[in-house]
């Protein structure tokens, strides 16, 4: 799935070409694009026609937009293959299409949901006093945001009984983190991802967030640049800055920092890819380590 830089890039494209713009008509194509709007695809096409589009928002990997006139906001699931594309009218209809949003104005470009697995969709919500749609509600801040707090991300980690990089990828504790940048962030801070949480002190959380920070952000300056400017969404694997990753697909390749041959591991019906070396497996493995002091 996009993890937060992928995301980010479509919401900054979107920002550009789609905010503000009232929405003329909706045409759904496939009902499983909008399974998550309960009352279907209809009813989704009329409760947006005549709205208008405000300015798209992100929390971690979740991207919304919200309608100016009513406290609702559509949000939308990209899920593994899922596209926003903002298109001219003329423009070759993609094979596969789910969703087409048209706007009232001359512009003449459309927005787009294309989703080849259809594991993605659109769907209509109504929001918090916080702006959230209500079903991410739940989701916390992620590391990119001001109003993260950090002292309150690692009093949680000392309390979980877990390993780090399910802390990383727990949406409740920090969100936006996804297997690939859990797997950088972890190298450069030198962290095998089954280190007990309750041995982190202070400065390694901090030392840990601030790879994070900087993966992404990395990730992002590669992702703004590389896309046609309408071009707003970003698949699986193109927005991946690739040619820079240190850990994450390097499998028996020589670390970037000491040249021991990398290695990959099952986890969680994925894989975790670290330097033995580097990133050495904790004597006690698992959630129930002792507290370091």
């Amino acid at each position: 799935m996009p993890e937060l830089p992928e995301v980010e890039v479509v919401r900054r494209g979107l920002t550009r070409w789609v905010a503000h713009r009232t929405v003329a008509a909706v045409e759904v194509l496939h009902p499983r694009a909008v399974r998550r709007h309960l009352a279907g695809g209809e009813n989704f096409a009329q409760r947006l026609a005549g709205h208008r589009l405000g300015a798209p928002a992100r929390r971690g990997k979740y991207l919304w937009l919200p309608l100016e006139d009513t406290d609702e906001a559509v949000l939308a699931h990209l899920g593994m293959s899922g596209q926003l594309l903002v298109q001219p009218h003329e423009a070759p209809t993609e094979k596969h299409l789910r969703i087409r949003v048209r706007f009232e104005d001359a512009l003449g470009t459309e927005l787009r949901f294309v989703d080849q697995r259809t594991f993605g969709g659109l769907s209509l919500h109504d929001t918090t006093p916080d702006g959230l749609p209500d079903v991410i509600a739940h989701i916390a801040r992620d590391p990119l945001d001001p109003l993260f707090d950090e002292e309150a991300f690692h009093r949680a980690l000392r309390r979980k009984r877990t390993t780090v990089k399910r802390a990383l990828l727990d949406q409740s504790l920090i969100s936006g983190v996804g297997n690939i940048y859990a797997d950088e962030a972890l190298w450069r801070s030198r962290l095998h991802y089954e280190r007990p949480t309750a041995t982190l002190t202070r400065p390694r959380t901090t030392e840990l967030l601030g790879h994070v920070r900087d993966v992404m952000n990395a990730a992002l300056a590669v992702g703004g640049t590389s896309f046609d400017s309408l071009y707003v969404n970003v698949n699986g694997e193109s927005g991946y800055f690739d040619r820079s990753l240190d850990a994450y697909g390097r499998e028996d390749l020589p670390c970037r920092r000491c040249g021991t041959p990398m290695r990959r591991r099952p986890w969680m019906n994925r894989s975790s890819y670290f330097c033995p070396k580097c990133q050495p497996a904790p004597r006690v493995t698992g959630a129930s380590a002792p507290k370091s002091p």
